[in-house]
């Protein structure tokens, strides 16, 4: 067993695989039918009254993170842990679509510790909104962010310099991630400059830009099969948002 959590509430969490050394798309799932099958085993190991407490060591709410989010994030976390899916679990990285781009809405937290690892700033895609991301597509060519759960894939060189790939798992939602080339990559748009200058972050063609100077910190840090999680007030109504497109 591995310690998910080593405070005073401690959260114990079973281990099913090592941490992965390459990418292989998986075929898609959803986190429904996984929280369906595995709920009332979830639920005995990190029970509401013990995320509150990570939560508030954290001072996550301090930090502008929604509660929700969290709690929906640990659980779909500890789901994916529990049959296996996830490779790297020693972090779990959220992305709370509830705050505006002003905001730092990045969370990056060492899962085996208790630490914040990162809080940072990320973008949006370019018709998911403008201070505000309020619309989502799983669609090629929406240029819109794509909520739910994800799997960080390698580490690589591209267009945009040091980049992730990222493979979404939540089919209807995100699963069409891998094929729109969906990555997390540095931009120059993401910056308390470009905020200055314009009120609002730049945006991306969909994909969850992150500052250059962090790019290599983070990455190296959630690469390799971790979970991301993409939240927005609408995910999770009626089994998928109704600002999703089809």
């Amino acid at each position: 067993m591995k310690l998910l959590w080593a405070g005073p509430a401690a959260i114990l969490i079973l281990s099913f695989a090592p941490h992965a050394t390459s990418f292989t798309p998986i075929s898609s799932t959803t986190i429904s039918t996984a929280a369906t099958v595995h709920a009332r085993t979830t639920v005995s190991l990190a029970d509401s009254a013990r995320f509150d407490l990570l939560y508030e060591d954290l001072d996550l709410q301090g930090l502008a993170l929604s509660k929700e989010a969290f709690h929906k994030a640990v659980l779909g976390f500890l789901t994916l842990q529990m049959n296996g899916t996830i490779q790297n679990p020693d972090v779990l990285s959220i992305i709370d679509f509830s705050l505006p781009s002003t905001q730092k809405r990045l969370f990056v937290i060492d899962m085996l510790n208790g630490r914040l690892l990162f809080n940072t700033f990320v973008a949006h895609g370019r018709n998911s909104g403008g201070l505000m991301a309020t619309r989502f597509s799983n669609r090629t060519n929406s240029f819109m962010s794509s909520l739910g759960f994800y799997l960080t894939g390698d580490a690589f060189f591209g267009q945009h310099g040091y980049s992730l790939r990222l493979q979404g798992i939540e089919r209807g939602w995100n699963d069409h991630a891998f094929a729109r080339r969906i990555i997390m990559h540095p931009a120059g748009y993401v910056s308390e400059e470009h905020i200055q200058q314009w009120g609002f972050l730049g945006r991306s063609e969909g994909c969850p830009a992150i500052p250059e100077e962090l790019d290599g910190a983070i990455i190296d840090e959630i690469k390799g099969g971790s979970c991301l999680f993409l939240y927005a007030p609408s995910y999770g109504r009626n089994r998928r948002p109704a600002t999703v497109l089809s």
